[in-house]
């Protein structure tokens, strides 16, 4: 007699039940595959739950963001920033790579590192001159410790370039 190739499968974390064609599978391992899916949810109950899972993670996205706009906000105008250029989008993106790239700096230079608050009052001033949202995203990884030398290549308009044809 042939071993079967439709099993009923009993979903134990949802309780529903399934029938499955394991024909693809070998006649040996259709019994211990079954026995694996009913430790599993059904695909129903596991989709609907991924679905979840998805709109769990934007809404948490989504409030981060948030959060992390009005942080950067706040910040910018405690800290007289002037506001940044470029579209909508890029402007929130710039406005929190901004604010994280400044706090972070602060921290590494100031607060750990030795230098004095009057110099880090001029790299606040040469970053107020750096209006361009493009320009934080694009340092948005940068080491803040290269903050003073990024902000000096920045604002220096007679910088040579390293292109050749320029």
């Amino acid at each position: 007699m042939a071993v079967k190739t439709k099993w009923t499968v009993e979903h134990h974390p949802c309780g529903h039940a399934t029938t499955v064609d394991l024909s693809e599978r070998p006649a040996d391992r259709r019994a211990g595959y079954a026995r694996w899916l009913a430790g599993r949810a059904c695909s129903d109950c596991w989709k609907a739950s991924r679905d979840n899972d998805a709109e769990e993670k934007a809404t948490w996205l989504e409030n981060k963001r948030a959060e992390e706009q009005a942080e950067a906000e706040a910040w910018a105008e405690q800290y007289r920033m002037p506001r940044l250029d470029g579209t909508d989008r890029a402007v929130a993106w710039g406005n929190r790579c901004r604010h994280q790239l400044m706090s972070a700096a602060y921290t590494a230079l100031v607060l750990e590192g030795d230098t004095t608050e009057p110099e880090w009052e001029a790299i606040e001033d040469a970053a107020r001159t750096v209006t361009r949202a493009g320009w934080w995203i694009d340092q948005r990884e940068a080491d803040p410790a290269d903050l003073p030398e990024l902000l000096q290549a920045a604002t220096n308009d007679g910088r040579p370039t390293e292109n050749p044809y320029a």
